[in-house]
């Protein structure tokens, strides 16, 4: 086969075009600004200040000087960790979660790229749900499919889901439906009468439902937010995407798992064996330890959540110019507009240099939300109040 010659130049020009392409804007201006800055409070990033607690990481070090270091032959997890995961979301959830349902991925990110890579194709399309964490529209981007939004309401102060509106953006090339609950960075929380719904869709329609979980313990109203492990069939065309990132503050760890039906488990666990080949075993450890030991830490966490949250809307909300939406059920942020300023990212930038706080710009997570500003609450009180006092006195 004679095979054309190429002239020397950019490498890129010749690379996948959805990569090639592919948005790279995140907060790293803001970021490399405030590294010119002092005393500069960052809240602009999706984790707490907390670092991991004390037994998880005994764990993982007992794990090392175990000498367990070596591959973990069983793709889905150890078997420790499976059947752990399995007890926790058969308790969390009201019903038998097998182990067949989960497989256990290097992180949440992870876990929602398998998800897509098993059901998307180039030509399909999967209507997500925004304002959204960026790295779902990308992920689907990376696939070859098109990345259609839908954007909830903001309506009456509070993000209100329209079902009907939301299935009539997809069609005969919708593969599936994508969303975060509680979702990031809104808060707004998918009801159960809503998981029902979108259930009853896919039932109907074969579209596949892929709930993204990751906030699902940062819950303000009971154990756990409304879930859609709780409602769905063994083989329900249902993917739902959790870690152990933020519950249990590992967000440098890079482990979480995905739930899917039984039958797909050898495809999932397959492709695991390819893109990756499993998960560190000490890291699996520190995940086991974090579920069999770590509740007290989850309601820590959840109480550092709703505590800022409420210092934030308090202090915040004296302001005449700052519009905040009704307190969210859940999640890590407070999510807000400032009346008369139309780019948030410009905002961020002047409130970054006249006020030293940093947050995240709202047109980050979709053009619905680009006057809006992502504030992560999940800090030490006396930073998140510092933060507050500051904003309020820059305008």
């Amino acid at each position: 086969m004679k095979r054309t010659m190429l002239q020397p130049g950019s490498a890129l020009a010749h690379v996948r075009g959805q990569v090639a392409d592919l948005e790279t804007e995140n907060i790293a201006l803001l970021a490399e600004r405030a590294r010119a800055l002092e005393g500069v409070i960052t809240l602009w990033y999706g984790e707490s200040d907390l670092v991991t607690p004390q037994f998880i990481r005994d764990a993982a070090k007992a794990s090392l000087d175990a000498g367990e270091t070596f591959y973990v032959p069983e793709m889905g997890g150890r078997p420790d960790l499976a059947q752990a995961l399995a007890r926790y979301q058969s308790s969390l959830h009201g019903r038998e979660i097998a182990t067949t349902r989960s497989t256990v991925a290097p992180g949440g990110m992870h876990s929602l790229f398998l998800g897509l890579e098993l059901i998307l194709q180039t030509g399909d399309n999967a209507v997500y749900i925004e304002p959204q964490w960026p790295n779902i529209r990308h992920a689907i981007h990376l696939h070859g499919a098109e990345a259609r939004p839908y954007s909830l309401e903001h309506r009456d102060g509070a993000w209100r889901l329209d079902l009907d509106a939301l299935f009539d953006r997809c069609d005969a090339r919708t593969r599936a439906i994508v969303f975060s609950t509680p979702a990031n960075p809104t808060g707004w929380t998918a009801s159960t009468d809503e998981l029902a719904a979108l259930l009853d869709f896919s039932r109907r329609t074969g579209v596949w439902i892929v709930s993204d979980e990751m906030y699902n313990r940062l819950y303000f109203d009971g154990a756990c937010a409304p879930s859609i492990m709780a409602i769905a069939e063994d083989e329900d065309l249902v993917l739902c995407v959790n870690g152990f990132s933020k519950s249990w503050a590992m967000t440098g760890w890079r482990i979480g798992w995905l739930n899917h039906p039984a039958s797909v488990a050898p495809a999932v666990r397959a492709m695991t064996q390819y893109m990756n080949s499993g998960t560190a075993p000490f890291v699996q450890a520190g995940a086991l330890a974090a579920l069999e030991g770590g509740e007290d830490f989850v309601r820590t966490v959840v109480g550092r959540c709703r505590t800022g949250l409420d210092i934030a809307h308090d202090i915040l909300g004296r302001s005449n110019r700052v519009v905040l939406s009704e307190p969210p059920k859940g999640g890590m942020y407070a999510f807000f507009s400032v009346d008369g300023e139309a780019s948030a990212g410009e905002l961020c930038m002047k409130i970054l240099n006249e006020a030293r706080v940093g947050l995240a710009p709202g047109h980050m997570f979709g053009e619905a939300s680009r006057q809006f500003i992502r504030m992560c609450v999940c800090n030490d009180e006396s930073r998140i109040r510092t933060a507050c006092e500051r904003i309020a006195q820059a305008f």
